[in-house]
């Protein structure tokens, strides 16, 4: 076979990965397969060639299994990847052992970085100079990045006017993308953009386009290879629109059946209990996805209703023997906060994960002999103003922190307590 193809999930269609498509005839969605075969003829001497390769990016160390068929001369990078591992089992002892992997440490504060880098470059390759994506803040601050470091390359956004962070907002527009706001919610804008991109020669860069999802593989990949190869128990993260989880689950599934690591881990998908569908699924069976009108909620990037990867993050979840938990407001910005407070900011959507970690573990589904990684998906910078309402206005064992007071040393010293 070719080094890489388009195969539909459904009724197994093959395409040219040259073409331009994100759907199958069949209208379902396509996913990348390699035949990683040719560019991993000998596993274990892929394996430990790694160690040596350190110095280079992250995409370019592990594209063998994440984009062989991208030419080396066409990628857009930023330099994204070798994001922090924090052991925070000292702070959270009901497990044996959590780690969180985060993304926001990459180059525009989250882990959209990991799948543009791959979707961009392909853009490059296939010689697109629009490239146009629907967003809930993080996607669309990445693409306008990415489209500004291309050459010849402009960024279209689409974004639910009012519903995402002034500095999510601020991004997109300072890397020089044409930024809209829609007066709907993301699953509007999402709309807008396949009607668009179907009648227009622009390319599309959601989850939906299955290059993108190549280049989120790495999250996974890269915290194997951070732990030595040891896999842990759980891989537990936030979902919107199923991209990511779906990306996780294919990374590992290909790093197993490679013969990179022994066993598979279980997965947790996490949601807001306002925005939950793929829970909701998940209660009954996995049974057809009804969408949702998602409710507000301070985890804004996942708040979607009709996840757009849905089928692909079931499959991945069946694979995995994996979960899904839906959270409450108050259990996300608590433990926001709580993270926060070990000098480790993070954003919302990343505490839902967290705090869904906690929840299946007082439900005894995740077990305290257990090993779990919890991935991160933003930094917490991208949503100041949530911090600063949550510790002013909620009753908390972190409120009141912030004080307001006249200019001399009494009142200092009363605040100090001293």
């Amino acid at each position: 076979m070719a080094l890489s193809i388009f195969k539909c999930i459904y009724c197994n269609k093959e395409y040219d990965i040259q073409e331009i498509r994100y759907r199958c005839e069949c209208g379902d969605l396509l996913e990348v397969i390699h035949d990683l075969s040719q560019s991993i003829p000998n596993p274990n001497d892929w394996k430990k060639s790694l160690d040596g390769q350190m110095a280079d990016i992250a995409f370019r160390r592990y594209q063998a299994v994440l984009f062989p068929s991208l030419p080396e001369d066409k990628l857009i990078t930023l330099f994204e990847g070798d994001t922090p591992l924090y052991d925070v089992t000292h702070s959270i002892p009901r497990f044996k052992s959590i780690k969180l992997k985060h993304e926001g440490l990459n180059p525009t504060l989250s882990f959209k970085d990991r799948g543009m880098v791959a979707g961009v470059s392909w853009a490059n390759h296939l010689g697109c100079e629009n490239v146009i994506c629907a967003s809930t803040g993080d996607t669309s601050a990445a693409m306008a990045a990415y489209a500004a470091a291309a050459p010849n390359m402009k960024g279209i956004v689409l974004l639910p006017k009012g519903k995402i962070s002034p500095e999510q907002l601020a991004q997109s527009i300072s890397f020089g993308a044409l930024t809209i706001g829609i007066e709907t919610d993301f699953d509007g804008c999402m709309n807008l953009v396949q009607e668009l991109t179907q009648k227009h020669k622009i390319y599309l860069l959601n989850s939906m386009n299955p290059v993108r999802i190549e280049g989120q593989k790495a999250i996974g990949i890269e915290t194997l290879h951070q732990l030595n190869w040891q896999v842990p128990d759980w891989f537990v993260i936030p979902v919107g629109n199923a991209g990511n989880i779906s990306a996780l689950g294919k990374g590992l599934r290909e790093l197993y059946e490679l013969g990179i690591i022994d066993k598979l881990p279980r997965l947790a998908g996490i949601q807001t209990e306002g925005a939950s569908p793929l829970f909701e699924s998940f209660k009954n069976g996995y049974t057809k996805l009804v969408p949702q009108k998602a409710k507000p909620t301070k985890a804004s990037a996942i708040q979607i209703g009709d996840p757009v990867s849905y089928k692909k993050a079931i499959r991945e979840l069946k694979h995995f023997d994996g979960v899904v938990e839906a959270v409450s407001e108050k259990e996300l910005m608590d433990w926001k906060a709580q993270i926060d407070r070990l000098g480790i900011s993070i954003c919302p959507n990343s505490s839902v994960a967290v705090a869904g970690a906690m929840k299946l573990n007082r439900d005894g589904v995740i077990k305290e002999n257990e090993d779990v990684v919890v991935i991160l998906t933003a930094h917490g910078s991208k949503f100041s103003n949530t911090s600063v309402e949550y510790h002013k206005n909620s009753v908390n064992q972190f409120a009141n922190q912030t004080h307001t007071i006249p200019p001399n040393l009494k009142n200092l010293e009363s605040v100090l307590n001293l």
